[in-house]
C-alpha cells in the first residue's frame, strides 16, 4: 500500500489530503482561527457546578462553556488541584513530580461538588471539539501524546495498545517502559512502538516531558482561561499518528512548511526525510494529484462505486443512514446472492473510506443488500472489520442482522466535514451537481450497457456541445479514446444544441441474431 500526504497552504488555511494508493481517505483543514483542537490543554476556570448532572461547566474561552463530567475528572484530580495551587505561586518548580506527594484517589461514585468549587482554576484537556451548539467536551485526566508513547501525569500505570496482539512483544514493551518511566507519570505504549528499542522510546518520552515542563512554566501569573499547551499542528499530528513504512511521499506547495516537516521528521523518522518534496508545477497541487476531482465525487448525497453500484448517504439529528444500491446491474454468470455479496463487499470498502473522509461520528446504520446466506453475512462482517481497521478513530461494528442492517458507533471528536458539491445552474436559477460528477455518471451507465447480457452493434451518446468538446478533446488522449481502449468498442458522441448543460442520453442498436 502506497501512502501519500499532500498539503496545500494558502494565506489563512492549510489543507491536508491523505491518499492510499491514490484514493483520498482523509481530508483535514487547519485554520489560523481554530483555537480549540483535540489534545489542547487549558488552564480554565470552573463555572457552575451542577450536582444533579454530577458535572461542571468550565470556562475555556469558548462562547459555550466546556462540559466536565465527574467520570472525566480522573482518579487523581485532587493531586492535580494541589499541584496547580503549588505551581501557581511561582515558587514550586519541581515539575517532574518525583518529590510530589500524591493525594488519595477520589471515590468512583462520588459527587463533583466534593471535588470542585465554582471559581477554582483547573487544568483541562479538549477531548471533543465544539460541535453545533455545544461547547467543547473536556477532561482533567491529562495526557501528552508522543510518537511511540503517551505520557499520563499523576498516574503510575503502564499499558500497551490493544492493537499489538503478540503477548511476548507486549511484555517486552512493558518492561522497557517500566525501566524508563519517571515517578509520578504513567505511560501508554502506542501501536507504532512495536519492535522499537529502548533508546527510541526514551527519546520520545523526553520530548513529552519537555512539553509537560513547558506547560507548567506557563501556569504562574496566568489569567484564566488560557491555552497552556497546544496539540501539534495537523501536519505533525498526522505524521506522528500514521507515519509508517508505506509512506512514499509528502508534497506541499509551501517552502517554509516543507522545511518544518523535514525538521519534524528528523526527530521521529530520519530515514523518511528525503520523501518530503516541494510542489513546483503551475498546475494547482490538489488538481495535480486528482484530489479536487475526488472531493467533488465523494461528498455528495450519492456516491458512485465500481460496477455501477452506489451509496446514498443521509444525515439526521440522531444518526447517519447509508443505503447500498446495486444499480440494477445484471451479470449472467452470477446469481442474485453472489451479486449481492460482491456489491456489499465493494460497498463496505467504500463506506470505511467515507466514514474516515467525512469524519462521520455517532451512530451509523448501513442498509446492505439482503443476503440469505449466514456464511455470506459473516464474510461481509469480517471484510468490514478489516477495512475499518485502518481507521484511527475509535469505533465498534455489530454483525449484520437478517435484514442486512449493520450498526456502527464511531467516536465523534470534531464536527463532521461537509463540502458543498453542487454548483450554480448555468441555464436557470437553482443548483446542479458539479459537472465533474456527470462524467462519472456517464461512465457508470456506459459500464452497465457494455457489460449487460445484450450485445449492441452501436452505442451513441447524446450530450450538450460543451460536454461533447470535453469528452473528445485530445483525440488519442481523450476520454472517448480511453473508453475505446477499455471496452473495445467505439462510442459515437453527438452534440445536441437543445440539451441542457448536464443532460445526456444513450441510444443503441442491438446486434442481429
Amino acid at each position: 500500500m502506497k501512502t501519500e500526504l499532500i498539503i496545500r497552504s494558502n494565506s489563512s488555511d492549510i489543507d491536508f489530503a491523505l491518499l492510499r494508493d491514490g484514493r483520498l481517505v482523509e481530508l483535514n483543514k487547519e485554520t489560523s482561527d481554530n483555537k480549540f483542537s483535540v489534545g489542547d490543554i487549558f488552564l480554565a476556570k470552573i463555572g457552575k457546578v451542577m450536582t444533579g448532572l454530577n458535572a461542571a461547566f468550565v470556562n475555556v474561552g469558548y462562547p459555550k462553556d466546556g462540559f466536565l463530567h465527574y467520570h472525566d475528572l480522573g482518579p487523581q484530580v485532587q493531586s492535580l488541584n494541589k499541584f496547580i495551587k503549588k505551581v501557581s505561586t511561582g515558587k514550586f518548580k519541581e515539575f517532574t513530580l518525583k518529590n510530589f506527594r500524591f493525594e488519595d484517589d477520589i471515590d468512583k461514585d462520588g459527587g463533583i461538588n466534593n471535588v470542585l468549587k465554582s471559581g477554582q482554576n483547573l487544568l483541562v484537556q479538549i477531548v471533543k471539539e465544539p460541535i453545533s451548539t455545544k461547547g467543547p467536551r473536556i477532561s482533567s485526566e491529562l495526557s501528552i501524546a508522543g510518537r511511540y508513547l503517551v505520557l499520563v501525569p499523576f498516574s503510575n500505570r503502564v499499558s500497551v495498545s490493544q492493537k499489538i496482539t503478540d503477548n511476548n512483544e507486549k511484555e517486552r514493551l512493558k518492561k522497557l517502559a517500566k525501566s524508563i518511566k519517571p515517578k509520578g507519570f504513567g505511560l501508554i505504549l502506542r501501536t507504532v512502538a512495536e519492535g522499537k528499542k529502548v533508546a527510541e522510546l526514551d527519546k520520545d518520552l523526553q520530548n513529552s516531558l519537555n512539553r509537560w515542563k513547558s506547560l507548567c512554566k506557563r501556569i504562574p501569573n496566568t489569567n484564566t482561561p488560557t491555552k497552556v499547551l497546544s496539540e501539534l499542528d495537523r501536519a505533525s499530528s498526522i505524521l506522528r499518528d500514521v507515519m509508517n513504512d508505506s509512506f512514499t511521499s509528502i508534497v506541499t506547495n509551501d517552502e517554509s512548511l516543507m522545511l518544518e516537516i523535514k525538521e519534524y521528521l528528523q526527530e521521529i523518522s530520519p530515514e523518511k526525510e528525503n520523501i518530503v518534496k516541494l510542489h513546483r508545477s503551475n498546475i494547482p497541487i490538489f488538481e495535480k494529484y486528482g484530489i479536487e476531482r475526488q472531493i467533488k465525487t465523494s461528498f455528495g448525497r450519492t456516491v458512485s462505486m465500481s460496477k455501477g453500484a452506489y451509496l446514498v448517504i443521509e444525515h439526521t439529528e440522531a444518526l447517519h443512514v447509508i443505503d447500498v444500491n446495486s444499480g440494477n446491474r445484471s451479470n449472467k454468470a452470477k446469481n442474485q446472492e453472489e451479486t449481492a455479496l460482491e456489491v456489499n463487499l465493494i460497498a463496505a470498502t467504500e463506506i470505511a473510506r467515507q466514514l474516515q473522509l467525512r469524519d462521520m461520528g455517532g451512530i451509523i446504520v448501513v442498509d446492505f443488500i439482503d443476503m440469505k446466506s449466514a456464511e455470506n453475512r459473516q464474510k461481509l462482517f469480517q471484510h468490514f472489520r478489516e477495512v475499518m481497521a485502518l481507521d484511527r478513530t475509535k469505533h465498534k461494528i455489530l454483525p449484520p442482522s437478517k435484514f442486512g442492517l449493520v450498526q456502527i458507533t464511531r467516536q465523534r471528536v470534531r464536527p463532521e466535514l461537509e463540502i458543498k458539491t453542487r454548483e450554480p445552474n448555468p441555464n436557470k436559477n437553482g443548483e446542479v451537481e458539479a459537472p465533474i460528477v456527470l462524467i462519472d455518471k456517464i461512465e457508470a451507465e456506459l459500464d452497465k450497457i457494455v457489460n449487460s447480457q445484450t450485445e449492441y452493434k452501436e452505442i451513441t451518446l447524446n450530450v450538450h456541445p460543451f460536454i461533447y468538446a470535453y469528452l473528445t478533446k485530445g483525440l488519442l488522449k481523450s476520454i472517448r479514446f480511453n473508453w475505446f481502449l477499455r471496452h473495445k468498442k467505439w462510442i459515437k458522441i453527438i452534440p445536441r444544441d437543445a440539451y441542457q448543460y448536464l443532460q445526456y442520453h444513450f441510444s443503441y442498436k442491438k446486434k442481429n441474431k
